[in-house]
Order: C-alpha cells, then sequence, then structure tokens
C-alpha cells in the first residue's frame, strides 16, 4: 500500500484504495473507517467526493473510496447493489450501508453518528 508524504495522511481527501486487499488494510488500520463504494464515469459519485472530504475533515473518520469495477469479488461481498454506497466499517467489519445516491455532509455525518455512536 503506498504511503502519503511523510507518513502524514491528509484526511481533508478520501484516500483512494485499489482493490479488497487495500480495503481489508485500510479498515483493519482504523477503529471506524467510512468507504465509498464508486464506479468510474458516475457523476452523482464523482459528486460525493468533496462531501466525504468535509466529512472527514470534520468528525475525524478516515474515508477511503473503492471502484468495485475494479475488483469484482467486492460486490458481492458487501452487497454492493448501487452506487454510491457508503459502508461504515467499525473494527473491520462493515456494520451499516447507505446507498441512496448524492447524500450532503449532514446526512453522512447523521449516518455515522447513528452507527458508530461513540465516535
Amino acid at each position: 500500500m503506498s504511503s502519503d508524504a511523510g507518513g502524514v495522511t491528509d484526511r481533508s481527501k478520501p484516500k483512494r484504495l485499489e482493490d479488497g486487499d487495500d480495503l481489508d488494510a485500510f479498515v483493519d488500520e482504523h477503529d471506524v473507517a467510512l468507504v465509498e463504494f464508486y464506479t468510474k464515469g458516475c457523476a452523482v459519485c464523482g459528486s460525493m467526493e468533496p462531501v466525504l472530504g468535509t466529512v472527514a475533515k470534520v468528525s475525524d473518520v478516515p474515508v477511503g473510496m473503492v471502484n468495485p469495477g475494479d475488483d469484482l469479488d467486492l460486490i458481492d461481498d458487501f452487497v454492493i447493489r448501487s452506487v454510491p454506497a457508503l459502508m461504515l466499517f467499525v473494527d473491520g467489519e462493515a456494520v451499516a450501508q447507505l446507498a441512496d445516491g448524492f447524500v450532503g455532509v449532514d446526512r453522512v455525518l447523521e449516518f455515522i453518528e447513528e452507527n458508530a455512536p461513540d465516535r
């Protein structure tokens, strides 16, 4: 897995994950993590990136992004039926999914609070 310059992670930008192995490593290194499942060319998915950057900044919850088209096993493993889909992981386990299309910062923060209230 690639590291950011100087080993410092820029939490204001979602981390791009290449495949299921990257996803596993990302969620394993954080108590709570939010991951967007997206597809290339999906305008709604692209419009979520600044929202997720804001969420990462204000909540201190690390955010990742993975394209299940690059690792088709992810579609079945996480029951991805539409994108964008947000998956919340707690202690390395997927605990909740939000697949309502475009959602704003407040809704994403509510989603985190509802499913990881200690965060």
